[in-house]
């Protein structure tokens, strides 16, 4: 439940808006190809979690197969990743929260703030409370894209107008077919798509903390893949055909759009108080995946020793302090260029999701060589077709990379930014050896 709490969020919510107004309707076969390439990442680090299950999620498996260097740029890129997540959910709640007039007046950086501050408390009080609270954003979340399906379904077989427009294929047409706008936006969104399937790999955070994994991890990997493509490609595919694509935009949910022009009193600001809940739930599991991910590096030294302690309620609030504390960078973020803020943080986030998805291909990679030398044994439940599948998958992440490089906007600038992540990675990695060193000698010393 927790996995698709965390993967449909911002990306559907807010994301698809600005991107079907760019790309058009063939946005929705984008979000098709990248999810396959999500259930090629998921199912490889799946079967690693059958292989061996453990609450250090893949950093674990990065340790075993790529050695502590491994693991020390897996933990860093996967919290990155979900940090620089936190700060696209933030900013996003402050733009679902100008919709209403009463907080159009507030400051995106206060919103931002203040909701951060909201959730990071409560994250720190207990799991329990998390879980509960992640429970019913997941139902709230996926009960909202559900209703808002039928309710698309019903407009195109009863032809009710939307803003003026009769519903059907044929706005797709009028509006100059799937790629309205030619090849290369419909190429150029792939980041922001892959943003959008961001945290399906939270299956493996959790699923090392169940009683039954080897009964479990198949049917969460099968459920959880299955609903995602349906809700995004088939939301995609709904919205195409309810308004013209130009008619979306950046900045609000296209779902919001769409319920807001249809003439029902108030539909607009329950979807709209819905997204919210979905950008809330993203930053929720956010913070209780770093905190893990941090604690679990703690305990070699690859991260500083407060990330690794436990309150009386069993959370690890270093680490998501810590997380929060990035959150915060955001927040100025909001406050200096409120307008651009989303843009920005998200192709800083599709980097550290491109890295992670890819040293979880490249840990299973390494797995498969073992297990064909007879030295690890292959779970039942195993990724298909290998190794071809893994060096599309690889292929296909590079190709992301590619393809911001040839955005020449923020997605250039991130690329650009890449050697002073590289060099910060290498600084702590010096910085860090000594504690890695002593620990290590405990370790032993022990055995």
């Amino acid at each position: 439940m927790m996995a698709i709490g965390g993967a449909i969020g911002t990306g559907l919510f807010l994301g698809a808006g600005g991107r079907l107004n760019s790309a058009g309707p063939a946005l929705a076969i984008v979000y098709a190809i990248c999810g396959v390439f999500a259930f090629f990442v998921v199912r490889a680090l799946g079967e690693l979690v059958l292989h061996r299950p453990s609450s250090g999620a893949f950093v674990s498996y990065a340790r075993e197969f790529l050695g502590e260097k491994g693991a020390f740029v897996a933990g860093w890129m996967y919290f990155l990743n979900w940090a620089t997540t936190g700060i696209a959910d933030i900013t996003a709640i402050a733009i679902y929260a100008h919709y209403w007039s009463m907080f159009s007046d507030i400051p995106q950086w206060i919103l931002a703030l203040i909701m951060l501050a909201v959730v990071l408390t409560l994250n720190l009080v207990s799991v329990k409370i998390f879980g509960e609270m992640e429970f019913w954003f997941a139902i709230i979340k996926v009960g909202a894209v559900v209703v808002f399906m039928a309710i698309a379904i019903f407009l195109l077989v009863t032809g009710t107008p939307v803003d003026g427009h009769t519903p059907g294929p044929q706005l797709i047409a009028d509006g100059g077919g799937i790629m309205p706008n030619g090849l290369l936006p419909l190429i150029l969104v792939v980041q922001g798509v892959v943003f959008a399937y961001a945290a399906v790999e939270l299956v493996g955070v959790t699923a090392g903390e169940t009683a039954e994994p080897a009964k479990v991890m198949p049917k969460a990997i099968n459920s959880i893949m299955w609903r995602i493509g349906v809700f995004y490609v088939g939301s995609v595919v709904l919205l195409s055909m309810l308004l013209p694509s130009d008619e979306y935009r950046a900045g609000e949910s296209p779902f919001v759009t769409v319920l807001s022009s249809i003439g029902v009193p108030a539909a607009g600001d329950v979807m709209n108080l819905v997204v919210l809940t979905a950008a809330l739930s993203s930053l929720n599991s956010g913070l209780y995946a770093t905190g893990r991910i941090l604690r679990s590096m703690a305990k070699t030294g690859s991260a500083p020793g407060f990330t690794g302690v436990m309150n009386k309620s069993q959370v690890p609030y270093g680490g998501i302090l810590l997380t929060g504390g990035v959150c915060v960078l955001g927040v100025g973020l909001n406050y200096l260029v409120p307008a651009s803020a989303f843009e920005i943080i998200l192709n800083f986030s599709a980097v550290a999701i491109v890295a992670t998805w890819g040293l979880i291909v490249i840990c299973h990679l390494v797995f498969v060589k073992r297990s064909k030398a007879g030295l690890v044994e292959r779970p039942g439940y195993r990724l298909p077709w290998t190794p071809v599948t893994q060096y599309v998958t690889l292929a296909f992440l590079a190709s992301v990379l590619i393809l911001m490089w040839l955005d020449e906007g923020a997605g250039r600038v991130t690329l650009l930014c890449l050697p002073l992540i590289a060099a910060a990675l290498v600084v702590g990695w010096f910085a860090s050896r000594r504690k890695r060193e002593q620990l290590a000698d405990v370790s032993t010393e022990s055995e």
